[in-house]
């Protein structure tokens, strides 16, 4: 068998099992590697080698952590959480289901504006989602429909909207991949080759609801006498309109520079300088932002050096190279495996970004001999890239609604985030994604 199924099917197991996420990678990538042909020594230096790309994405998410713990110390989502308690003091238990709509409207909002509007990705959900857990569980809402509302907002951005991470995603590494793998995208309409896949999404979330539409309880969490917990950050107008404005200022830098660090150090000096944050409290603040994301950022590293690994065995390539002999002139057979390999590579290597390198210098010019068009070559790449992302233990678009669900203990990441977002989304993903590779 194929060294690396057998690398992600480990590492599926492990997680599965409740080893860490970690440790599961690294043993997938060394049973991986040697199954490969690699000796010890090989799969450790290649693992070794991998690890500094992901060190790169680690210290961004640590520059993103101080910039959210600094919206944090506004006191904004305390600010949200005590409106949404005052709205639901006195409302019979019959009368709650327009604030649950209202509260997740507002957690998928605040999902998207983070890949764009508010460029800090998931480092807003271990500061917004903790004040709001009180909220949650007084309206009885199933932490699983939360996951899945939070992970589609991280994903659909970058798929379908080419701002922000979508703009990366799809322009700068999308369609230069697929050009490079020998494609005229002259006229290709990215947004247009991923509509329907995004659809596929929109569907998933539906069922989602669906899903996880009956109560569920959870043991209360810890409170002080007042009524109020313990961590809450006072808040006064002033705060909350230095808050809009660092928002405001890091989307304009963004937008300006072209990058989210500089947003996220443009707002955070908006919070340095009107007092929010203080000048001898900076270096705290930027340490809490670095230890609040610091085990995402080793996971991403982990999961580059499994990365690293699986592409020094080359049977990435045998693996697609193998599929394409059973697919002879099938071009709907050959879309299904297609995805089917994006989806594996992709849960073992936990990044979308990571995987449409791997997978477009191969899927192009098969996908050109068998006749696809280049809206629907552009569409299976960019397809089989983003399945998995949702479901895999060491995508940070699971890692960051565990993180912020889980600070009671009482959300687990295999099976209350992993497993749902597995189901709800790559399922779709792949009969979406199958349809417009067809149809296109």
């Amino acid at each position: 068998m194929n060294s690396v199924v057998i690398a992600v099917g480990v590492m599926l197991v492990l997680s599965m099992c409740r080893v860490h996420v970690v440790v599961a990678l690294i043993v997938g990538a060394v049973t991986g590697g040697v199954l490969g042909g690699l000796s010890l020594n090989e799969t450790l230096d290649a693992f070794q080698d991998g690890l500094g790309k992901g060190a790169t994405v680690a210290l961004s998410y640590a520059l993103l952590g101080a910039f959210a713990v600094a919206i944090a110390k506004s006191g904004t989502a305390h600010a949200l959480a005590d409106r949404a308690l005052s709205m639901i003091d006195g409302q019979q238990e019959g009368n709650t289901n327009k604030l649950r709509i209202m509260l997740l409207m507002m957690l998928l909002a605040a999902a998207l504006a983070s890949q764009n509007i508010l460029p800090v990705h998931i480092a807003f959900i271990p500061l917004l989602i903790p004040p709001l857990l009180f909220v949650m569980d007084k309206l009885r809402l199933d932490r699983r429909l939360v996951a899945c509302i939070l992970t589609f907002g991280l994903i659909i951005p970058y798929m379908f909207l080419p701002v922000g991470f979508g703009a990366i995603f799809l322009n700068d590494i999308l369609l230069a991949n697929v050009r490079d793998g020998g494609l005229d995208t002259e006229g290709v309409n990215v947004m247009h080759a991923m509509a329907l896949p995004a659809l596929g999404m929109v569907f998933g979330l539906v069922v989602a609801f669906f899903s996880y539409r009956k109560r569920r309880d959870y043991a209360p969490a810890p409170v002080s006498a007042g009524g109020e917990s313990p961590e809450k950050v006072a808040y006064t107008p002033k705060t909350l309109l230095v808050a809009l404005i660092a928002v405001i200022i890091a989307f304009g830098t963004q937008l300006w520079l072209d990058s989210m660090i500089m947003g996220a150090l443009a707002g955070f000096i908006v919070f340095s300088l009107s007092g929010v944050v203080r000048w001898n409290e900076a270096d705290d603040v930027f340490t809490e932002g670095m230890k609040m994301m610091a085990m995402i950022g080793f996971i991403m590293i982990a999961a580059n050096g499994f990365a690293s690994v699986m592409q020094a065995t080359g049977d990435i390539e045998s693996m697609v190279l193998t599929s394409s002999e059973y697919i002879g002139d099938n071009k709907a057979l050959a879309a299904l495996l297609m995805l089917i390999v994006g989806l594996l590579i992709t849960l073992g290597i936990g990044s979308s970004f990571s995987t449409v390198p791997i997978i477009a210098a191969i899927y192009v010019p098969l996908a050109m001999q068998l006749g696809f068009s280049p809206l629907a070559i552009v569409s299976l790449v960019g397809t089989a890239a983003a399945l998995g992302d949702a479901g895999s233990p060491a995508s940070d678009s699971t890692l960051g609604p565990t993180a912020g669900l889980n600070v009671d203990g009482q959300h687990n990441h295999i099976w209350d985030t992993v497993v749902p977002t597995f189901l709800h989304y790559n399922l779709p993903l792949i009969a979406f994604g199958w349809v417009a590779a067809m149809v296109l």
